[in-house]
Order: C-alpha cells, then sequence, then structure tokens
C-alpha cells in the first residue's frame, strides 16, 4: 500500500506508527509546545504549525525523511502536509490527530516521559 505520494495524503493511526515505528518515517507533531507537554507519541518530532510556515528548516532528525505529520484533531496537520509537500518533502497526515491516536490505544507520554493525555 503507497501511504506516502504528491498530495495531502492522509492515513489512520494505526497507519501512521507502523510507519514511524519501523523507522521508514519521522512522526511530527505540529501542536504546539503546551500540548505537546501534555501528551505526544513517544519519539515524535516537535515543530508547531507556527515555525513551520515561517521557517523552512526542519529539525535534523526529520530532514530527508518521509514525515508522517500530527496535530489534536487533524485540520493543523493537514495544513502543515499540504505546505511540506508543496515543499518537495514527502508527507502524510494522520486523520483524527493525536484524539483519534489515543482512541486507538497507541502511546501517550508526557514531557517527562510518564503516561500523558492529549490536550
Amino acid at each position: 500500500m503507497l501511504l506516502f505520494r504528491r498530495g495531502t495524503a492522509r492515513v489512520t493511526p494505526a497507519q501512521a506508527y507502523q510507519r514511524t515505528t519501523d523507522g521508514d518515517a519521522v512522526l511530527l507533531d505540529v501542536r504546539e509546545q503546551v500540548e505537546w507537554k501534555a501528551g505526544h507519541a513517544p519519539g515524535a518530532v516537535l515543530v508547531p504549525l507556527s515555525r513551520l510556515v515561517t521557517d523552512k528548516a526542519l529539525p535534523a532528525a526529520a530532514e530527508g525523511r518521509p514525515l508522517v505529520v500530527i496535530c489534536r484533531s487533524g485540520h493543523r496537520s493537514r495544513q502543515a502536509a499540504k505546505l511540506l509537500t508543496e515543499r518537495g518533502v514527502e508527507a502524510v497526515d494522520v486523520k483524527g490527530g493525536m484524539n483519534a491516536w489515543a482512541s486507538a490505544g497507541l502511546p501517550v507520554v508526557d514531557d517527562r516521559g510518564s503516561s500523558g493525555r492529549t490536550a
């Protein structure tokens, strides 16, 4: 199944988890710092959408790798995936965001590595 293509493709939380835990892709969280601290997916890289809009540089961990973009509900991640795709980056967004991720029973940790919650 092709998960990465030109455009703003969407994936389920389970597909996102699979692609980002096997080392193939990076989970890019585009929420704000306060949301991230409350709860995020383990191993995700934080780049708030507000920064992504103004700064084309990606963190080293995300540079040159396929990206699976996530936010709280899927709205910001869809915008970010479209923006990244227009910049030539392989990017898809997660349907339903961290809310759907947590509802699917996937792991969520806070900024201390303890059990987190979506905010």
